[in-house]
């Protein structure tokens, strides 16, 4: 995912199509309103007082942007909009399918918000879940880690029913590397924060190891804010359906709703919090920066013994 930077022009054309998308009884609530702000100092290049921004018809919308690829991302920042503060209005979400709609953009994302706004929570998390990267991760586990067997294998260890020593072992085992690896960083960051191995019960399987790796190497906590962080920076190196890895946070830490296979502490407003939008914002482009997509079949094996600076620079992380 890369993100444009547009034009003075094009850029208060956004501003205002996002504000008519997000605003609630002519109001941009706190998290929307602190997207936008972050958006205007990183991406838009501009200073304009939100409130003052008049409305915009999809019609005007539709007129003024011209950039490749810029109708996509005004979409994709109403929808994280509208998900922003707490329960998502379904008023909102109309109208961010209305600029969708007339700008040509076919988004898979419009659909499965607005199955949340409309309440058909099971339909909505069938819908999620089949686009989601939990599913990639589960295609990865089937392709590259044992076929259907380890995709079973891979199941019922995260449902603590299934242990594989061997494999435990290869993982325990890098916490014998040199105190400065990459290896023995992410031994850490999973011994310390009671986290499993692959091979243990109640653990990822590996087709999601990358998950915990970004953690590392991005250097994003496990705090809802560094959690926040680890989407958009996910997002920006992966190729395929990288929106749905933004969907995660601005769901779980937005909207207040756990979308996880896992029990997850969830809460609304996140990007209300100082400095976290504009936090955000800049992990989707360092991610982008990334010179592989880590959730596709990555062999993480070479890197593990290096230090974790050279390892971060062979893959282009800031």
């Amino acid at each position: 995912m890369q993100l444009i930077h547009p034009g003075p022009d094009e850029a208060l054309l956004c501003l205002r199509a996002v504000r008519t998308s997000v605003a609630r009884d002519g109001l941009v609530p706190p998290a929307a309103r602190a997207l936008m702000s972050a958006a205007q100092q990183a991406i838009l290049n501009t200073a304009v007082e939100l409130d003052t921004l008049p409305p915009i018809t999809p019609g005007e919308l539709v007129a003024g942007l011209k950039s490749p690829g810029l109708a996509d991302q005004v979409v994709q920042a109403m929808l994280i909009g509208v998900l922003a503060d707490g329960e998502p209005d379904p008023a909102c979400e109309a109208r961010a399918e209305a600029f969708a709609t007339a700008l040509g953009v076919a988004a898979p994302a419009l659909r499965t918000v607005r199955l949340l706004c409309e309440q058909h929570l099971l339909l909505f998390r069938l819908d999620f879940l089949r686009r989601s990267h939990f599913k990639d991760m589960l295609v990865d586990q089937f392709r590259n880690h044992g076929g259907l067997g380890g995709l079973a294998k891979g199941l019922l260890g995260l449902r603590g029913l299934y242990r594989d020593p061997a494999l435990a072992e290869r993982y325990d085992a890098l916490g014998k590397l040199p105190a400065d690896t990459l290896g023995y960083v992410y031994f850490h960051h999973i011994r310390d924060n009671g986290f499993g191995f692959p091979g243990e019960p109640g653990s990822l399987p590996e087709g999601a190891v990358y998950h915990d790796m970004t953690h590392v190497l991005s250097g994003y906590g496990i705090t809802p804010a560094g959690e926040t962080c680890v989407g958009g920076f996910t997002s920006g190196y992966k190729k395929v359906n990288p929106f749905y890895v933004l969907l995660v946070p601005a769901l779980t830490f937005g909207a207040g709703l756990n979308v996880t296979p896992n029990p997850q502490p969830t809460m609304t407003g996140i990007l209300a919090e100082p400095g976290v939008a504009g936090e955000f914002i800049r992990a989707v482009e360092r991610g982008s920066r990334v010179n592989a997509d880590l959730s596709d079949n990555w062999d993480f094996w070479p890197l593990l013994p290096l230090p974790i600076d050279e390892a971060r620079a062979r893959l282009g992380i800031a």
